[in-house]
């Protein structure tokens, strides 16, 4: 028998919430206008579920699909490129509506600023978005995996001409490797998503830059959302959604779900003591969630979570990987996503919340009904296509 889902309402006292700032309309804008300068933006579909929601019993079911940002299949390249941005506006002096693609990518920029070599730990999405940038742009990029990281991540890494390694620690040993590299180097600027004391600067913009995406699903909805469903690593991308949202509706915010990979689950520990303390969770973090599998969270996000989260849900991987199938093989006249492991998280949860009574106590207490209007976001697409298919076409992780 799969192991439950484990849920805990959010009974936290609320901080002063000074972080929520970080993640203003404002500054979302800004992000907005740093990638809309790149040739290579578009939009991202939002797809919406209307036969899944029929049958979930949901007025309505959108999923926002990142598997088309940048043609690099994930999110993540969002908030590595704005960070470096605004990084370079620092050291310039200047603002970061000033830091188009165009100058970026300039002789004028490279005799302004020289290069940088930017520094991060990553499953493969955040590292192959820092290495993306850093080659369009022109800077250096070094990328450090952790143990048990896909080849074919790896690999699309490596394509993007950063110095890549897989080595044998995990997740949190490898960011600790990555700033210690980066204060041996000349110009060298740690990239990474999770804040810690003396670093919350770049991981704030990294947040700001994942608030395109969510502006995005904002703006594509056209109303305000009931729920919003978001999956947590270090959770800066829950902290950058929750709040952008909490910023946007301030009067009438939606209800907050976050959702972890079960043996990575620092959100909801903190959660379940209830002291408004962040937790930290160690060892190898396997699962199949590996763009989740991080169990020290972000300081920032954790601020604007414990204030605005209704619930914090702990994920076994079957959830993930039912997801994966019902995204890929959907109600009939339904759009179907290609979501990977880390992204479809959202969909396995809210199927099981809606349909196996286990969960009754939290639909109820979520008050998920037929008027609820429900926002997901599918933050990936096949970036292990080895592991996609064994899931989607071979069954792997069974609900049962």
């Amino acid at each position: 028998m799969n192991q439950p889902i484990k849920w805990v309402l959010n009974r936290m006292s609320a901080s002063d919430d000074r972080h929520l700032e970080v993640m203003s309309t404002q500054n979302v804008a800004k992000a907005q206008a740093f990638h809309r300068s790149f040739p290579q933006y578009a939009v991202t579909p939002l797809a919406r579920l209307d036969g899944m929601a029929h049958r979930l019993g949901l007025g309505s079911l959108c999923v926002k699909d990142e598997s088309y940002r940048f043609g690099l299949n994930a999110f993540k390249v969002l908030g590595g490129s704005f960070a470096m941005g605004r990084y370079i506006a620092q050291e310039l002096g200047r603002d970061v509506s000033e830091m188009t693609y165009g100058y970026l990518t300039s002789d004028k920029l490279r005799q302004e600023f020289g290069q940088a070599t930017f520094f991060t730990a990553t499953d493969g999405n955040h590292g192959r978005g820092v290495a993306w940038a850093a080659n369009k742009l022109g800077q250096k990029a070094v990328v450090h995996m952790p143990k048990g990281s896909a080849k074919s991540r790896f690999d699309n890494i490596a394509k993007e001409g950063a110095q890549v390694t897989i080595e044998e620690v995990n997740y949190d040993d490898c960011v600790r490797m990555a700033a210690a590299e980066a204060a041996r180097t000349e110009h060298g600027v740690v990239v990474q998503d999770t804040a810690w004391e003396g670093y919350e600067d770049i991981p704030a913009w990294i947040m700001q830059g994942y608030g395109t995406m969510a502006g995005e699903a904002a703006e594509q909805l056209g109303q305000r959302p009931t729920h919003v469903f978001v999956q947590a690593g270090v959770g800066s991308l829950a902290g950058a959604v929750v709040g952008y949202f909490a910023n946007r509706f301030p009067a009438d915010p939606p209800k907050f779900i976050v959702m972890e990979a079960q043996i990575a689950d620092c959100l909801y520990q903190g959660a379940a003591a209830g002291d408004g303390k962040p937790r930290m969770v160690g060892g190898d973090l396997q699962t199949i969630m590996a763009g989740l599998a991080c169990g020290e969270p972000n300081t920032i996000s954790w601020d604007i979570l414990r204030n605005h989260v209704t619930a914090f849900l702990s994920c076994p991987d079957w959830v993930a990987a039912r997801g994966m199938r019902m995204l890929a093989a959907p109600v009939k006249g339904d759009p179907a996503v290609c979501s990977g492991e880390s992204g479809a998280v959202g969909m396995g949860v809210i199927s099981a919340i809606m349909e196996d009574d286990t969960y009754q106590e939290l639909r109820e207490a979520l008050e998920l009904d037929q008027n609820s209007q429900v926002l997901m976001f599918s933050t990936e697409g096949d970036t292990d296509p080895d592991k996609y298919r064994e899931i989607v076409w071979g069954g792997a992780y069974p609900t049962v």
